[in-house]
């Protein structure tokens, strides 16, 4: 399910709005808005810490995750499909 439009920008919450505790192989992330804890494995962690609240289109997001992380197998769609469970946990959001 490709919920954004071509072109969107993804935003994570401002700095602050997120309280990001690893535990081995997840990521536990407290939102502060919403008052929710989510359980995240790799690559959610990582798109956050990148996306940040400045944001970054689809591409330039996959650029940035493939210069600083082993991405072996990265594609656009499954990207975007891990930016779609993000958008629906409440975590990312588009513009």
């Amino acid at each position: 399910m490709d919920t954004a439009a071509p072109g969107a920008i993804y935003r994570a919450d401002p700095p602050g709005g997120l309280v990001v505790v690893p535990l081995d192989a997840f990521t536990a992330v407290y939102h502060r808005r919403s008052g929710m804890t989510h359980l995240l494995t790799e690559p959610a962690p990582q798109i956050l810490a990148i996306l940040g609240d400045a944001g970054l289109s689809l591409d330039a997001l996959l650029d940035r995750l493939a210069d600083d992380y082993d991405l072996a197998d990265a594609t656009a769609s499954a990207l975007a499909a891990r930016l779609d469970e993000l958008v629906a946990a409440g975590l990312v959001a588009t513009s």
